[in-house]
């Protein structure tokens, strides 16, 4: 009878053991998984609210920026008085889906003002995230060594992006980049997934965490990023450096597929390139062309 009862109490004991490592596993996989969303945002108590891509709107009226050809060709006597600096070598990027085509405006622009410009020469911007990284790595690394001056890179959208990463390689051999419409701090808040089925016919893989935060860091070498609140196409926040050193965000008034041939965007990338090594001060327009140039006038 004895021996009955210690079995029961012995049953009774492994019941409730097994109860409660059922309820322990239960209350495991209720817990409500982090979402990828939250994976990319959840750095901790103070983590910034999520930049969200531009609306339907400004997407739509990305058209707009085309006007700014014709304008450019009227700004152009204008433009001859763009400051200029010592000859060097300037390498330009173009955007997602483009090629050297779309960077004329630009290229012709600073090619006058006695720069050794160059288009990337790798046709379309359509291949994968760092496909086309080590490449230009090596032409910049080229183009530094023949020349003997430091290279200057001006990258639109994706190709500003690529031209920061290109700096992290290759510092010894970059002398400043600039940037248009890059969202390098939040390359995931664009519309860059509906363009990139568009002009790939692949399915869009947004950047890891890991390459977010990459991309989001200070370069060591100055770094200008111009950036427009009407962008349709990536998030002006996106485009946005963490100002201080010899960093600093500067705002014009286009769309984002108007930044290659807007005026005021040359005359903020000629201001740029003609400071000599070593000599980096913040954008400060002149009284002349400061209206170009939104909320510069606080910081004069």
């Amino acid at each position: 009878m004895a021996e009955e009862k210690s079995s029961k109490a012995r049953a009774g004991t492994k019941s409730k053991t097994a109860t409660r490592t059922v309820t322990k596993a239960a209350t495991k996989s209720d817990a409500k998984p982090e979402t990828k969303a939250e994976a990319n945002t959840s750095t901790g108590a103070s983590a910034k609210p999520a930049v969200k891509p531009p609306s339907v709107a400004l997407l739509a009226g990305e058209g707009r920026g085309l006007l700014d050809i014709p304008a450019l060709l009227a700004a152009a006597p204008f433009l001859a008085s763009a400051p200029r600096g010592e000859p060097h070598p300037v390498l330009v990027l173009p955007g997602l889906g483009a090629d050297d085509t779309s960077t004329l405006a630009i290229r012709g622009f600073l090619g006058r003002l006695g720069y050794q410009v160059q288009g990337w020469s790798r046709g379309r911007n359509v291949r994968a995230a760092d496909a086309d990284l080590q490449a230009i790595a090596e032409q910049v690394a080229k183009l530094h060594a023949d020349s003997g001056r430091k290279v200057s890179l001006v990258g639109w959208s994706r190709g500003g992006i690529i031209a920061r990463e290109v700096a992290r390689q290759v510092p010894d051999a970059v002398r400043m980049v600039i940037t248009l419409g890059s969202p390098f701090a939040a390359p995931g808040a664009s519309n860059v997934r509906t363009i990139w089925r568009l002009v790939t016919g692949k399915p869009y893989e947004p950047p890891t965490p890991e390459r977010v935060s990459r991309l989001a860091q200070p370069l060591t070498v100055p770094s200008t990023s111009i950036y427009t609140r009407a962008d349709g196409v990536v998030a002006w926040q996106a485009c946005l450096e963490q100002e201080g050193g010899e960093r600093e965000n500067i705002e014009v008034v286009t769309t984002h597929i108007g930044l290659g041939f807007h005026a005021p965007a040359l005359w903020v990338i000629a201001d740029r390139l003609a400071q000599a090594p070593g000599t980096w001060a913040p954008f400060r327009p002149s009284a002349l062309v400061a209206p170009w140039f939104p909320g510069t006038a606080a910081k004069r």
